[in-house]
């Protein structure tokens, strides 16, 4: 063998990610599945879920809520108090037992919660008074002081991910939630520091992530990204030229990763072709790892990562219906289909009980 030829890479290939040595690249999405118990706390079904899927390279949890405020839904984690902490312990600690790494999401929904999910049925918190398509209630304005709790809250959650046994965090700035509320100008009409200029409207994002890398170092924090998502009633007036902003930003912080959500999710036309502006391109200029994500096949990601377009590729749907996926990828076998109606929420149907081969 030739020494001076490149080595060609595919999705088995190792990875050194920052911190963490991945025997793959192969990487678990997050995925809200809606199986905690009613106080938001994980459950030993979740456990059994994600030791499951412990021969992916990375797992990245479902969005977990940095505070009660922060929860849009019912039945999902959280990690700001002790019972959640040591619940999640549990589950880093059977995933490391297969061998696995596990990142937990950091998640704050903002706007888009629905009546009786936040505490007191107070109104959900935004950066600015835009209800969100649908039957989510009406949010109020965030005062500057308490876009300062919501960022200490983020340390808070950031410090508990740690003591889980987590092997890193992902901050969760996509898919119309918080920080991404913050960053468009759909949902962002501020006219403070927070809002007007891709600067402004970028320094809740960077805030978080100066607090969160504070405490894990920045080689054991990801971020994601959906400049193109409509999801949750998103939109921007020039999402390529704000993405662009905030990619340039993000690379002296020499982060674990870029997740970029390559196009709009919970569609069918889901292609990033339906923009003139492709998400992918960002990674032109973006000097770190790329996780790419949306669509991919086995054989398109092999070929993001052999042509060097991505170092990783994340998949959602599939490892829903095929906890060993990565071993179905090896073998090319054929894949189990994901039931639909017990995506979200429910028993162990449709969440634990889908077939391994053998």
């Amino acid at each position: 063998m030739n020494p001076s030829l490149p080595i060609e890479k595919d999705l088995f290939s190792p990875l050194q990610l920052g911190a963490t040595q991945l025997k793959n690249r192969i990487v678990m999405a997050p995925l809200t599945r809606c199986r905690a118990d009613d106080n938001n706390v994980p459950t030993d079904m979740n456990r059994v879920y994600y030791q499951q899927r412990a021969t992916a390279g990375l797992i990245i949890t479902e969005g977990t809520q940095i505070s009660p405020q922060g929860a849009g839904y019912p039945n999902t984690p959280g990690i700001y108090n002790q019972q959640q902490v040591n619940a999640w312990r549990q589950i880093t600690d059977s995933v490391h037992a297969q061998g696995g790494h596990i990142f937990l999401q950091l998640w704050h929904v903002g706007r888009v919660s629905y009546p009786g999910i936040q505490p007191n049925d107070e109104p959900s918190l935004a950066p600015s008074a835009i209800k969100a398509d649908g039957a989510y209630v009406q949010p109020r304005a965030l005062e500057n002081s308490e876009i300062s709790d919501i960022i200490d809250e983020y340390k808070h959650a950031a410090e508990n991910a740690l003591a889980a046994g987590f092997d890193g965090v992902e901050v969760h700035a996509a898919n119309g939630y918080l920080i991404d509320q913050f960053l468009r100008d759909g949902s962002n009409k501020r006219t403070d520091l927070y809002g007007g200029s891709y600067a402004n409207r970028s320094r809740f994002l960077l805030k978080v992530l100066q607090v969160v890398t504070a405490v894990w170092g920045s080689d054991r924090v990801g971020i994601r990204l959906s400049p193109i998502n409509k999801f949750n009633s998103m939109s921007d007036s020039n999402p390529e030229a704000l993405f662009s902003y905030v990619v340039e930003q993000l690379t002296p912080l020499k982060l674990a990763y870029l997740h970029m959500v390559e196009g709009q999710i919970h569609d069918e036309n889901f292609a990033e072709s339906s923009s003139t502006f492709k998400p992918s391109s960002l990674r032109d200029l973006y000097q770190g790892t790329y996780m790419a994500n949306l669509g991919y096949s086995k054989e398109s990601a092999n070929h993001a990562i052999k042509t060097g377009t991505a170092e990783l590729v994340s998949f959602g749907d599939l490892f829903i219906s095929n906890p060993d996926l990565p071993e179905r990828f090896l073998h090319n076998t054929a894949l189990n289909t994901t039931d639909l109606e017990t995506r979200y929420g429910g028993t162990e149907k449709g969440y634990i009980d889908y077939p391994l081969l053998g």
